[in-house]
């Protein structure tokens, strides 16, 4: 016998051999589409921070357009700006009585009362 012969692989070996390389090589490019920059996780992750991002910037746009029509009072609605003076600063018209009254009174009636 020649050590030649010996080494030969048979035909059916080599198709089992090439079959387990092609197994291989599918099996990276699954990994590969499931795991890598472009692969299926990170595309997921992208459109879930896209979706995020696009629920703040309609927040933000929101509470722009409310902080706009404030401006907007403040420069023109002279009632709204007198309102915000009252409530917001406690300031009065010239001639104007303001009543406090305190809330420990009322709870001291509850109690008398009781």
């Amino acid at each position: 016998m020649n050590s030649e012969e010996n080494m030969e692989i048979p035909s059916g070996g080599r198709r089992n051999l090439f079959s387990l390389a092609l197994l291989v090589v599918i099996g990276l490019m699954f990994v590969y589409a499931v795991l890598g920059n472009r692969g299926v996780l990170r595309i997921l992750q992208t459109q879930k921070q896209k979706a995020q991002l696009e629920q703040q910037l309609s927040e933000l746009q929101q509470e722009h357009e409310q902080l706009r029509i404030e401006i907007e009072r403040l420069k023109h609605d002279k009632a709204y700006l007198e309102q915000l003076a009252r409530t917001k600063l406690g300031m009065v018209r010239d001639g104007e009585t303001i009543y406090h009254i305190s809330d420990t009174s009322v709870q001291d009636k509850r109690q008398v009362k009781e």
